[in-house]
């Protein structure tokens, strides 16, 4: 079946409507970051940078490292951006632009996300590095996807009844990270987590400036829950995102959080700068050792 202009929207150089690539641009490893300035602190690690584009918040260097072809790309903040970024890189390795049809041979892409992001537990440090093995997404965008056989209703309900969620907000869903990509980021160094992606930076996550939010409990609330041990551990606003799309178009994809407050403590980092540049250098090390 040939897509229509109207789905598959392409530029007048054919390249894909958002991102303003081609499909010769992008690597099959792939590192995303929220702020567009944090590419060039990826790729300034590379030994060569083959292209740099760039078009609205999504910014994008490609290049090598060790042998390795990566391409970063930012995404802004957000799951709305995140629907853009994971369908448009999908549609560039598995949709042949020219006959508008999608591939037999479909390609699986490594997407590893660097960010931010903030622990709920007075036990894991500010400065840490946190992969999150769950995500819990409290936006909607999966809902908008036949996507169930992907969720994990067993801790999706049970996090619904702990919690007394409001029905007029978002059905919360469950969704993993790939285990294999995540075995090759993994070591002591890594606090493996379950993270919580919300739709706010704001009263989603609980913070109250001059507006009070619907539940005043929900970061307890949060921090208490415990399904068989698994418990959520931090805050941010990609990851179940990234996870849930990764998982319904085939590809592999993992979030690597630098860990810059602690909501518990009341801690911020000192220097959030220092830490993100560690994680991204222990990233690059671990993709292209």
């Amino acid at each position: 079946m040939q897509l229509k202009p109207s789905e598959l929207i392409l530029n007048p150089d054919n390249s894909i409507y958002h991102l303003n690539i081609l499909p010769e641009d992008l690597a099959e490893t792939i590192i995303t970051v929220g702020d567009p300035d944090r590419v060039t602190e990826v790729s300034k690690h590379f030994d060569s940078v083959e292209l740099k584009k760039g078009k609205r918040e999504f910014i994008i260097h490609t290049g090598l490292l060790n042998g390795k072809r990566i391409s970063v790309i930012s995404t802004g903040i957000g799951t709305d951006n995140i629907d853009i970024v994971l369908n448009e890189l999908d549609a560039l390795v598995n949709i042949n632009f020219e006959t508008r049809t999608i591939n037999k041979d479909l390609k699986i892409l490594d997407i590893v996300r660097v960010g931010t992001s903030g622990a709920i537990h007075d036990t894991i440090p500010v400065d840490s590095f946190l992969l999150s093995k769950y995500a819990i997404g409290f936006d909607s965008l999966l809902r908008f996807y036949d996507a169930e056989h992907v969720m994990d209703e067993t801790i999706q309900n049970k996090f619904i009844a702990h919690t007394n969620w409001s029905k007029h907000k978002s059905t919360p869903y469950v969704v993993t990270c790939d285990d294999g990509l995540a075995s090759k980021i993994d070591s002591q160094k890594i606090v493996k987590g379950f993270t919580a992606t919300n739709v706010g930076f704001y009263g989603p996550q609980g913070r109250i400036l001059r507006l009070k939010t619907e539940d005043e409990n929900l970061n307890s609330k949060l921090a208490t829950f415990d399904h068989e041990g698994l418990k959520i551990t931090n805050l941010e606003m990609e990851t179940s995102g990234i996870y849930g799309l990764s998982k319904l178009l085939g590809h592999n994809a993992i979030s690597m959080n630098a860990i810059v407050a602690n909501r518990a403590t009341g801690e911020f980092s000192k220097n959030p700068t220092a830490t993100v540049e560690k994680l991204i250098q222990y990233t690059l090390e671990k993709l292209t050792k």
